[in-house]
């Protein structure tokens, strides 16, 4: 039994390892065309926001379904565009939240009390009158 299992194993590692190119080609595809569509999108709208990648995830599901005929092209750019547009939602979600985070916050510094004098005035430096010249500290 332990054989079978080590044999049904190694079977599972060499289907991996054969479909590997496969799948890493059709992401490579996936991947290219998202992008050149995301790029295309941002420089005729001019500019960069969420409708970008969730129109070029709708005409990429489309373009790779296009052997496929009509039907096919209009369900997959439909699960393209609602899966681009569940990323942005999440991706702009995790923003928000995780943005409070990053804020700049003042120090906060426990300074001891100041010093209570029955005389404020012969503490201040500059006469209350005002009048005269002012002190010198160096001369």
């Amino acid at each position: 039994m332990g054989k079978h299992r080590g044999d049904r194993f190694a079977g599972t590692i060499a289907s991996v390892k054969s479909r590997a190119p496969v799948v890493g080609g059709g992401f490579a595809v996936w991947s290219g065309l998202f992008n050149a569509g995301d790029c295309t999108l941002v420089a005729v709208r001019g500019k960069e926001d969420s409708w970008n990648a969730i129109m070029a995830g709708a005409a990429t599901g489309g373009i790779l379904a296009a052997r496929s005929g009509p039907q096919a092209i209009a369900v997959s750019a439909a699960f393209g565009g609602i899966i681009l547009g569940i990323m942005e939602g999440v991706g702009a979600m995790l923003g928000k939240l995780s943005s409070d985070s990053y804020k700049p916050v003042a120090p906060q510094i426990d300074l001891p009390p100041a010093p209570t004098s029955s005389t404020p005035a012969a503490a201040d430096p500059v006469p209350a009158s005002g009048g005269g010249a002012p002190k010198r500290f160096f001369q």
